[in-house]
């Protein structure tokens, strides 16, 4: 059975700073390195065939620092147009084997609009905790130029579907790292669960969260130094 794993990406500076960072292309902190890390060490025994990420660094630098855990094959980032296509075709014949990474703006964290680079807690004094708590928490309410998680679950549910799941088909073992909320709408895909269940998961940052797939995805559960933590939790 081929294995797909889920990890949202390491604290970024601004999770830790308490701002809505979205699409801002903000890096992991020197605790979301560790975490990255930590999760290449829960995963050095995996055998990786292709890695997923979105196009913010915080996500590709999770997934180079796991992989740099993993003996998988070198991680090399695949472009798909443009001149670099034809360039980076050129060192794959001649170089070590590698891991293909596929970068994806499909993948990329819940676009926050006007909120984006706000503290949030600024936001609640400007807008009231409820408007903002409608914003954050709500299945299809969407931020001032934002999109809502059924927004994200527009563009995330197909990519899944038609770049992820194939691979998975193939026999591939697959990594993806990505977002809170681009995974939640992954997961509330994957389990089924309701608009009312997927309010209250929460995926905490750089726990990989492991699935068994032959014809259809079988959850193992997070994985953590003890053991597979099979449920969910949500809050």
């Amino acid at each position: 059975m081929s294995k797909l794993v889920l990890v949202r990406h390491g604290e970024s500076l601004w999770n830790r700073l308490n701002l809505f960072t979205g699409w801002v292309d903000v890096p992991l902190s020197d605790r979301g390195i560790e975490e990255a890390l930590r999760a290449g060490e829960l995963l050095k025994d995996y055998r990786f065939d292709v890695v997923f990420t979105s196009e913010l660094i915080r996500a590709i630098q999770t997934a180079m620092l796991i992989m740099s855990r993993n003996n998988s094959g070198v991680p090399k980032i695949i472009h798909e147009g443009g001149r670099m296509k034809e360039w980076g075709r050129v060192y794959g014949e001649h170089g070590k084997n590698y891991v293909p990474v596929y970068k994806s703006w499909h993948l990329n964290e819940r676009y926050y609009g006007k909120l984006q680079g706000w503290n949030k807690d600024h936001a609640r004094r400007v807008y009231g905790k409820e408007q903002v708590h409608l914003w954050r928490r709500s299945y299809d309410i969407a931020p001032p130029g934002g999109e809502s998680l059924k927004d994200t679950a527009e563009r995330t549910v197909p990519y899944f579907e038609e770049r992820i799941i194939p691979e998975l088909e193939r026999g591939r073992n697959v990594l993806v790292s990505a977002h809170g909320n681009s995974l939640r709408s992954i997961v509330m895909h994957i389990e089924g669960l309701t608009r009312e269940q997927v309010l209250r998961l929460n995926i905490p940052t750089g726990v990989p969260l492991v699935y068994e797939y032959s014809g259809n995805l079988r959850r193992m559960g997070y994985l953590r130094e003890e053991g597979f933590d099979d449920d969910l939790h949500l809050d």
